[in-house]
């Protein structure tokens, strides 16, 4: 990438986040099989997993088209998934976080589906109104991939309103879950609306908005269902979580372990 035009690598980043986005969320929705609280939201969380686990290998197989018409190498989608240390991630810090509260040492600590669903909601939130805007990408293949996903994103965030609306105005014990998700999570969805180099090129470029242009509907959508299931956002936080540039949270690695130890041990196999 150092090699490429500064706009190709812009574009090859941007399109690498939100793959990556996917990815790391897929995987953690994915952690669910198996174990979800009733038989029916095991599903429901194995099928969002396989919609963002989707939406990625459309992403990353429109990246790796992007990095060799750039002159870089050829690459698949299994390259970029199984194939590149932690630092070369670009998603946010909220995508990777377990499904627990904020002392959860690693992916093995007791799972709150309040969280799950809490997180699922802000990203959702954020990705309708994102997809929303790239099906006007100067980038065909992109605006296509948004046309798609656009339509799962609706139901994920359908799915997660839901319930969070049942857990907030639900019992004494759902709705202390709920506000302790929302009082965890909310401070990192600051990263969504963090410009940078990459973000500014591509919104130049007429590739992508910028985030921050989204935010107020963001927050509209979000205080909405926050308002009707009796939940405080909490107050806004300074600090900015740095996933998209690279700098993960402490359980970033153990979910890399899990996902790519089969690929690395085997590279190059079929099945």
């Amino acid at each position: 990438m150092t090699t490429m035009p500064t706009a190709a690598a812009a574009h090859l980043s941007y399109v690498l986040r939100l793959a990556d986005n996917a990815l790391i969320l897929g995987q953690r929705n994915g952690e669910w099989c198996g174990q979800g609280p009733a038989l029916e939201e095991d599903i429901a969380l194995a099928n969002i997993s396989l919609d963002l686990i989707g939406q990625a290998r459309l992403l990353y197989s429109h990246a790796a088209a992007l990095e060799e018409a750039a002159g870089g190498a050829r690459k698949t989608e299994d390259s970029y998934a199984y194939f590149r240390g932690e630092r070369e991630f670009a998603n946010y810090t909220l995508a990777e976080l377990p499904h627990a509260g904020p002392l959860a040492g690693t992916a093995r600590a007791a799972r709150d589906y309040a969280v799950t669903i809490t997180r699922n909601f802000l990203y959702a939130a954020l990705m309708c109104h994102l997809w929303s805007a790239l099906r006007a990408s100067a980038d065909a293949q992109l605006a296509a991939i948004a046309a798609k996903s656009l339509k799962e994103a609706r139901y994920h965030l359908q799915h997660a309103g839901e319930w969070l609306v049942r857990f907030g105005d639900g019992t004494a014990e759902s709705h202390r879950r709920a506000q302790a998700a929302v009082d965890y999570l909310m401070p990192y969805t600051a990263e969504f609306f963090s410009a940078d180099a990459v973000e500014t090129a591509v919104a130049t470029a007429g590739i992508g908005p910028l985030n921050a242009d989204l935010q107020a509907a963001w927050q509209q959508d979000v205080a909405a269902t926050l308002a009707e299931a009796t939940l405080a956002a909490p107050a806004p936080v300074r600090h900015v979580t740095t996933g998209k540039h690279g700098e993960h949270s402490e359980h970033m690695g153990f979910l890399l372990a899990e996902m790519q130890s089969l690929a690395r041990q085997h590279p190059g196999a079929t099945w």
